[in-house]
């Protein structure tokens, strides 16, 4: 799992990255509007994506690899069939009706007509967008992570920021903007077809011929996954209703500032996400074959790799917020540094609790997901109701970090209650609680005395990470799959790390 995480991690985090580059471009070129316009586009898009994908996008995933853990490989030709057709209907669907509801959403809605062409333009991205979605989850329920890092990962964040460079220098209108996203969805999808006839499992062909004969196969996919389309509808309510609402009740700059601090608050979970990608096909793997000490076990020392990667991003974006913001976004963007804080501290409380929803999801549980989902959505929605209109984008950041303490809270207790799993072990609280202490007690102190600038915080980033090392090392607070992976990473490069494991020892 770690190997898999491994490669899908760089993958990821190139991806984000290089997504995150294609913002700035965009919030450097344009106005502060301008991206608010882009921001609440690319949200839209992203809900109908949510919804023509039927929640296949999991549900595939989780199909193929529990009937592979079954050794029921007679499904899994009908499960491909069903979840690419079914997929692509609804994604049709969606296209025409964005199109041609694009000036009643603009307008009426969020009372802004710069959002009518990029509504239409983003209306021909959802069919591509879609069907990339669920071939990547296909080979996902084979454990093939390749299509994702090489399609959706690398190609797509490369492509758009090479788009954007030429809309710049071309000084072309910012509606060009919303075409070279198009271009840059549309391409990486025809290429990942091509992939996919070729590097398919050679035992499934890729072709429509047995869709009407796998009618039952379809209908427990889709049975299966229509409540997990529901609970990603809601966590979509959860995730994006801030920016809506801040699109609704203020105006689209106060929405390209909040969405300075929100992509910048997401880095922290990009581990997480690299991990459910091969960790739900895995996990799903061992229920079907009654593995649960090993699922609980995993579950639990997955969760103490991602608090340990991330406690220090998490520390300066925390600690730094206005430095951060002034460096990447420019001074107009200051302003969200509070709402940076809140958010950083909600996606790292995400981390804290460990894959939750995705092994709740592994074991079938799509139902109880669907319901807590929707109470969090409900609770998200009256949150930023009641304090967007004071508050304005600390208010939304509030109602986001709110939430999602709240959802997790909910998941953790029906997957203990259920498997006994828990995410909090000794060795991941004890490490995390002294160098905590250590490091906000040396902030308070040096800020008296030290006015932190940019080229400081790659230093204290790698202090940060010192001082947990050290928490660790005093803390003894090493598990046996720690040394594994040292031992594993020692075969795979040849270094020699017998120093390294020497000094170890003496904290064992």
């Amino acid at each position: 799992m770690a190997k898999g995480t491994g490669i899908v991690f760089i993958g990821s985090l190139a991806g984000v990255f290089l997504a995150f580059i294609g913002r700035l471009m965009i919030a450097r070129y344009g106005t502060v509007s301008e991206y608010g316009v882009f921001s609440l586009a690319l949200v839209i898009l992203n809900i109908c994506v949510v919804i023509s994908t039927l929640g296949l996008q999991n549900g595939v995933t989780r199909s193929i690899a529990y009937a592979r853990g079954k050794n029921e490989n007679e499904k899994i030709q009908g499960f491909i069939s069903a979840s690419i057709w079914l997929s692509l209907a609804a994604s049709f669907i969606l296209c025409f009706i964005l199109f041609f509801a694009s000036e009643t959403i603009a307008v009426n809605i969020f009372h802004e007509p710069a959002l009518i062409a990029p509504l239409k333009i983003f209306s021909i991205a959802i069919p591509f967008f879609t069907l990339s979605s669920v071939i990547v989850s296909i080979f996902l329920g084979f454990g093939r992570v390749q299509a994702k890092v090489y399609f959706q990962d690398i190609l797509r964040n490369v492509l758009f920021p090479l788009l954007l460079l030429a809309v710049i220098l071309l000084s072309l209108s910012f509606t060009s903007v919303f075409y070279a996203y198009t271009v840059s969805l549309a391409v990486p999808c025809l290429l990942l077809v091509i992939y996919t006839v070729k590097y398919l499992p050679s035992s499934i062909k890729f072709t429509a011929k047995q869709t009407n004969n796998a009618n039952p196969v379809a209908k427990e996919l889709l049975f299966f996954s229509l409540p997990l389309l529901g609970v990603a509808m809601l966590g979509m309510i959860i995730a994006w209703t801030d920016t809506l609402m801040l699109g609704s009740f203020k105006s689209t700059a106060e929405v390209g500032i909040y969405n300075a601090a929100h992509p910048l608050a997401n880095f922290i979970s990009s581990p997480l996400s690299a991990l459910l990608v091969i960790y739900m096909p895995i996990t799903s793997g061992l229920y079907a074959q009654g593995l649960m000490p090993e699922m609980r076990r995993n579950f639990a020392i997955l969760t103490k790799w991602l608090c340990s990667l991330t406690l220090p991003l998490f520390l300066i974006l925390f600690l730094f917020s206005e430095t951060v913001l002034n460096f990447l976004f420019g001074a107009s963007y200051i302003f969200a540094a509070n709402a940076l804080r809140i958010l950083s501290l909600g996606y790292f409380v995400n981390n804290f609790v460990g894959p939750n929803g995705a092994t709740l999801t592994a074991i079938g549980k799509v139902r109880f997901l669907m319901w807590a989902t929707l109470a969090t959505a409900v609770l998200n929605i009256g949150l930023n109701i009641a304090l967007i209109p004071p508050l304005g984008i600390v208010g939304a950041a509030i109602a986001s970090v709110v939430a999602i303490t709240f959802i997790n809270l909910i998941r953790c207790w029906k997957l203990y209650s259920l498997t006994e799993a828990q995410p909090l072990s000794k060795n991941l609280i004890k490490p995390t609680l002294v160098s905590l202490t250590l490091i906000f007690l040396i902030y308070f102190v040096s800020i008296e005395f030290i006015t932190v600038t940019l080229w400081m915080l790659p230093l204290l980033f790698i202090l940060y990470y010192v001082i947990y090392g050290s928490a660790i090392l005093l803390t003894k607070s090493f598990d046996q799959e720690d040394i594994t992976m040292l031992l594993a990473i020692e075969k795979r490069t040849g270094i020699n790390a017998a120093p390294i494991k020497k000094f170890l020892n003496k904290f064992l």
